[in-house]
C-alpha cells in the first residue's frame, strides 16, 4: 500500500543533540527553578526520574500527565500540585537555555516541508514524557514548523510511551491510519524501531544514532536524510 503518513521522532532525529548534555542542562535548570519552593536539588532530580519511570510503565488508564503528578505528589505531598504553574513557567522560559547544547540540521525542516507538500500526514512522535509546550519549543529549535504535524505527542495527550508498541498503536488510533500506511523515523534503535511490531515501516536515522544494545542495524532501512527521502520515494 502507498505511504500515507510519516511519524518523526524529535530528539536526535529532527533535532540533533547529545542526550546526556541536554539532560544535564535541562534538569539542572529545572532543579534551580524548584529550589525556592523548598525542593532539594539532588532529591528533586531523583524524584523526577522516579515519577517519569511510572509514566513509562503507564497502563493506559490515565494520561501520562496524570500519572506523573500523582506519583510526584506521593513523594512530596498534595502541595506539589500547587507548584505545577511554576513548572509550566519553566518550560516557557528557562527551558530555552537547553537550546544551546542542541544542534541544528537544515535538512530536517526541508524534509518535513517536502513531505507535507507531497500530501503526507505527519506526526511528531516524540516520547510523551514532557508537556506539549516543551515539545513545541524543541521543534522550534530544530527550525521545524509545528503546524506541519497533525499530532504532537506530549504527556497531556498520551497514555503510553516508548518503547512499547501500545504507544504507536495509540497514535494510529488518533490519526485513523492502518500500520501499513505509516513510516516511523527515529534515531534510537530500542525506542523507535519497536514501531515495526505494529506493522509499520521503520527507518533508522543514523545522524545521532543511539544503539544501547549494539544491535545489528542492517536489520533496518537506515541512513541520513537523503537516504530517508530516497526510501520514502520508493514507498510512495
Amino acid at each position: 500500500m502507498p505511504l500515507k503518513a510519516v511519524l518523526f521522532d524529535l530528539d536526535g532525529t529532527l533535532l540533533p543533540m547529545d542526550l546526556e548534555k541536554y539532560l544535564n542542562v535541562y534538569l539542572s535548570n529545572l532543579a534551580k527553578k524548584s529550589e525556592p519552593l523548598g525542593y532539594d536539588k539532588s532529591d528533586f532530580i531523583s524524584s523526577l526520574w522516579k515519577a517519569t519511570g511510572y509514566m513509562v510503565k503507564n497502563d493506559g488508564k490515565r494520561t501520562n500527565e496524570e500519572v506523573f503528578w500523582s506519583e510526584f505528589a506521593k513523594i512530596y505531598g498534595e502541595k506539589s500540585y500547587e507548584h505545577k504553574s511554576v513548572f509550566d513557567s519553566y518550560y516557557r522560559n528557562e527551558y530555552m537555555l537547553a537550546r544551546e547544547v542542541c544542534g541544528y540540521d537544515p535538512k530536517a525542516s526541508k524534509t518535513v516541508n517536502y513531505l507535507k507538500d507531497r500530501g503526507l500526514e505527519l506526526v511528531c512522535a516524540t516520547n510523551p514524557l514532557l508537556p506539549d509546550v516543551a515539545m513545541r519549543a524543541r521543534l522550534s529549535w530544530a527550525g521545524v514548523d509545528e503546524n506541519a504535524f497533525s499530532l504532537i505527542t506530549a504527556y497531556e495527550n498520551s497514555r503510553r510511551s516508548k518503547p512499547f508498541a501500545e504507544y504507536y498503536l495509540e497514535i494510529l488510533s488518533k490519526i485513523g491510519m492502518a500500520a501499513e500506511d505509516c513510516l516511523m523515523v527515529g534515531n534510537d534503535v530500542s525506542e523507535d524501531m519497536p514501531a515495526r511490531m505494529t506493522g509499520m515501516n521503520v527507518f533508522l536515522l543514523t545522524n545521532c544514532l543511539i544503539n544501547k544494545k549494539c544491535e545489528d542495524i542492517s536489520a533496518y532501512s537506515h541512513g541520513d536524510f537523503d537516504d530517508l527521502l530516497a526510501y520514502i520515494e520508493k514507498l510512495i
